[in-house]
């Protein structure tokens, strides 16, 4: 048996390579500095614009690594363009003392540091040591694969088992500095990972499941009591708990995308520039209500119940469909968007976004994916 299956009692686990999980508020100057491979190891910084130049976090950073600090790229955008990419990687390429970058940010600047990894490997063999220090609840940091834009505007990327970082830290104080509306719908996207992980063929039930399960009970108790007290440093540290949760532990056994809330995020988020956490925002409840005429989709999706405070009917179906509806709730709740009113997207292009999605033109799923978009506007 070399894959998991839908069947809890069959199958298999293969751990990444993180070597360590710091959390808490304060793990980032507590424990970057003995988080580096090596005594001598020179790091460089991948990051965005506004936590660049609105927040102190890279230059505390900066100062931290002291001698260490071997450069810092500040021009990640949105969905990682490509540009940006290439730039970062000359810049690296250029100093060959660099064996180590570090991320600071969210799945922008988390993805580019793995691609840009990931062509270094290409060009010398080396595969660079990656430090994250996320401030979004994406996840990116627990996946071994890269997402950015290509010069068309298209979301693409690399896999390989080597591209998920090494160390990962937590630091509330960090995500104190995330804007309020990043923050919750990023956890959203959490959420995503969390279902759509719990009905995928290749996600193992130990420990993946029953992780997930885990990850979505605590990101329903605790996204809105961010909402009611945004510095609450010990509920912050939760939520990066519970986003870690619904990824982490996916495994490198896992095989093709997560799933369909997924697939429909990258088909709405860089062609329009909506950000993938408000892509959940979106899709999930929706998605999960088709999945649940899936059966064995359904008797997963309904495990969910008890850990969102809600009893099991013992119909996997209406269940199912009580999670999607209870996941629609809490996205009006936190008051995120429900429909596309605040992006530039056209009716015309629901063709468009549904076959991207389903890489069909026409069939059960294509009409079901093209009502669910059709219902957005």
């Amino acid at each position: 048996m070399t894959d998991s299956t839908t069947h809890p009692l069959s199958g298999l686990w293969q751990p990444t390579q993180l070597q360590k999980l710091y959390y808490g508020s304060g793990s980032v100057s507590k424990h970057l500095i003995d988080a580096l491979p090596k005594p001598e190891s020179k790091a460089f910084i991948i990051t965005g614009t506004s936590l660049a130049t609105k927040t102190p976090l890279v230059a505390q950073v900066e100062s931290l690594l002291g001698q260490r600090h071997a450069g810092t790229f500040s021009k990640i955008g949105e969905h990682a363009p490509i540009a940006q990419l290439d730039e970062a990687t000359q810049l690296v390429q250029k100093d060959d003392t660099i064996d180590t970058v570090i991320s600071i940010g969210g799945g922008s600047p988390i993805d580019s540091a793995k691609a840009i990894s990931h062509r270094l490997h290409s060009k010398s063999n080396k595969w660079l040591f990656h430090m994250a220090i996320p401030t979004t609840l994406s996840a990116s940091e627990c996946t071994m694969m890269a997402g950015y834009t290509d010069e068309s505007g298209l979301k693409t990327g690399v896999r390989a088992p080597q591209l998920v970082p090494h160390v990962v830290l937590y630091d509330a104080q960090f995500a104190l500095h995330t804007p309020e509306r990043l923050w919750m719908s990023t956890g959203m996207r959490a959420m995503d990972h969390a279902m759509e992980l719990m009905y995928h063929g290749t996600a193992a039930e130990m420990p993946a499941r029953w992780l997930c399960l885990q990850a979505a009970g605590d990101l329903f108790d605790n996204l809105p009591k961010y909402k009611a007290d945004p510095k609450d440093e010990g509920v912050i540290t939760k939520l990066q708990l519970a986003s870690f949760a619904s990824l982490g532990f996916l495994g490198t056994n896992i095989k093709g995308g997560l799933g369909l809330s997924h697939a429909l995020g990258y088909a709405l988020g860089s062609p329009y520039g909506i950000p993938h956490g408000i892509t959940s925002c979106l899709t999930l409840g929706h998605v999960v209500k088709i999945m649940a005429g899936k059966p064995e989709a359904a008797e997963q999706i309904a495990r969910f119940l008890p850990f969102i405070g809600e009893k099991r009917s013992g119909d996997d179906k209406k269940d199912a469909d009580k999670v999607g509806e209870r996941v629609l709730k809490l996205v009006e709740d936190l008051g995120l968007d429900r429909d596309l009113r605040n992006y530039k997207v056209d009716k015309d292009q629901i063709p468009v976004i549904t076959g991207r999605a389903t890489g069909q033109k026409e069939g059960d799923l294509y009409h079901k994916v093209e009502e669910l978009v059709n219902a957005l506007f």
